[in-house]
């Protein structure tokens, strides 16, 4: 079954709006988890706008499941990461400006700079992923900085998904299955949701998790945490991954 992840910076910019600590974000990362959730995703910024970077050293001996920490990886991000050491580092090209994750990597460009990051993490022991578009020459230059997964950025797929289901996701499945003859793990995110992932999971072959943060959470208003992480795992399940 491919995985859910549950990003809960929208829990933490929530709580950050107030000031305090309602909602508690470690609590609610407990919540997510014991509501079946298979993981926890955090992307700190360095503005701290949402999670904040004591978020993730308070949240990692509480995570159960899978922790995965997302970001840029700038010297303050590596120095968090090697001392928290998650289960998986998730590399997103993220300008410090940006409101939200916007593109993938382009992995020709700065091959040289991931694999020596990536390399660091590795030695470390945290699994590797990069956030990556559907581009196939990207995806090759991926493989080559030994990464040990991507994860393929899905807006263009929610944008396009209203019109054209089918153009939506072909790039999609070409992408999936490039990766897994590189062997590659592969991850999916971002606007992700009840109206397109069932579509995505029906036709995306390989699949091992997916981030899902901002509509989980919207969803959560109307329908509770609870029901609502059951709707995203049934559109999950029955999907097989050939992976492990």
């Amino acid at each position: 079954m491919t995985r859910l992840s549950v990003n809960i910076n929208k829990i933490a910019t929530l709580r950050n709006a107030r000031g305090g600590n309602q909602p508690d974000v470690v609590q609610m990362a407990r919540n997510c988890e014991q509501f079946g959730a298979h993981g926890i995703t955090v992307h700190p910024r360095p503005d701290e706008r949402h999670i904040r970077y004591q978020d993730v050293l308070d949240l990692k001996p509480v995570v159960t499941t899978e922790f995965n920490v997302e970001g840029y990886p700038d010297q303050q991000f590596m120095d968090l990461v090697l001392r928290v050491k998650p289960d998986q580092v998730t590399l997103v090209p993220d300008a410090p400006e940006v409101l939200t994750s916007n593109a993938g990597w382009d992995t020709i460009k700065e091959q040289r700079f991931l694999t020596e990051v990536l390399s660091e993490l590795k030695k470390a022991g945290i699994r590797t992923s990069l956030f990556t578009g559907t581009t196939l020459s990207h995806i090759e230059a991926a493989a080559k900085t030994g990464s040990d997964r991507i994860e393929l950025y899905t807006e263009p797929y929610a944008n396009q998904f209203p019109e054209n289901k089918y153009a939506a996701v072909a790039p999609f499945v070409q992408a999936a299955r490039l990766a897994a003859e590189l062997n590659l793990g592969l991850n999916a995110g971002h606007d992700l949701n009840l109206n397109n992932l069932t579509w995505f999971m029906e036709n995306m072959p390989h699949l091992l998790e997916v981030s899902i943060g901002h509509a989980l959470v919207c969803d959560a208003l109307c329908f509770g945490l609870e029901n609502t992480i059951q709707l995203y795992l049934k559109a999950l399940k029955h999907h097989e991954t050939p992976f492990s």
